[in-house]
């Protein structure tokens, strides 16, 4: 596979305007915005469309969720972080060269780990049993809402279905969660000083880790988008993936109207 192809999702099933490689160079042809404006779209994207606005994670953010809804979230959350490394697998598995598999490989092992005990999942795993949830629960996925596991699925599609360039723009939300981790790690020790500090390595890794990860994939998205349709398709990519995190927290923040005998709210926690 040629590396227009890897761009654009060239090959057999490919559509015609999928078949039109981007051409290389900082300034972008075919009425393409510049490589520093394309930049700053994606930015605006992910700054103006990251879900630290919704309404739910505000009322998280100044301490106005019940323990519940705070358990609720971290259960429905988690459906979303065990997928991480499928999707990211699906992403790795497109790539034609062995470079960019090892530095997305990386992602896969971050949220796995490299042994038993290690890496995001586990740390999620802790945090919920920081605020008294069992790992059986989360691991069972018995508790998940349905508008939760739909948004993960339709993302996971979306990697596995899009073009290489459409499944890394979509990751760039990480360009906003920086920011967000930083806020939730002092939400949390002010205002949730319940729940077991130590059950926030989660966020402290992804600090770190978002700004490599996102700095990676934007170089990514630059270097491949060079044309007006690759950048239209790129921006797409990444509003899509900032509606299924807003979407996910819609479905968290509705539950609240569930019938109060079988709704969500009736979460399985241990005090």
């Amino acid at each position: 596979m040629s590396n227009a192809a890897l761009r654009t999702g060239d090959g057999p099933g490919a559509t015609e305007d999928e078949r039109t490689g981007p051409t290389p160079g900082p300034e972008a042809g075919a009425g393409g915005a510049g490589t520093a404006a394309f930049e700053a779209r994606l930015r605006t994207i992910a700054r103006e469309r990251y879900h630290d606005r919704h309404p739910f994670n505000v009322a998280m953010h100044e301490g106005r969720l019940t323990p519940d809804q705070l358990r609720r979230w971290v259960l429905n959350r988690f459906h979303y972080q065990r997928h991480i490394p499928i999707k990211d697998a699906l992403v790795l598995a497109k790539f034609d060269t062995r470079e960019h598999r090892r530095a997305w490989l990386r992602r896969v092992r971050d949220h796995d780990g490299r042994a038993e005990g290690e890496g995001g999942i586990e740390n999620w795993l802790r945090l919920g049993e920081a605020v008294g949830l069992d790992r059986d629960l989360l691991l069972s996925g018995d508790d998940v809402l349905p508008g939760v596991r739909l948004a993960v699925e339709g993302y996971v599609n979306f990697c596995r279905l899009g073009s290489p360039l459409e499944a890394v723009a979509a990751s760039l939300t990480e360009l906003s969660a920086p920011g967000i981790m930083l806020t939730r790690i002092d939400a949390f020790e002010r205002h949730y000083r319940w729940i077991d500090p130590a059950g926030l390595t989660y966020f402290r890794n992804r600090e770190r880790e978002g700004r490599r990860d996102s700095g990676e994939a934007l170089d990514l998205v630059l270097s491949w988008a060079t044309t007006a349709a690759d950048q239209d398709r790129a921006a797409a990519a990444l509003s899509f993936k900032c509606d299924v995190l807003w979407s996910l927290l819609d479905a968290v923040a509705h539950a609240d109207t569930a019938d109060p005998a079988t709704g969500p709210d009736r979460i399985r926690w241990r005090p």
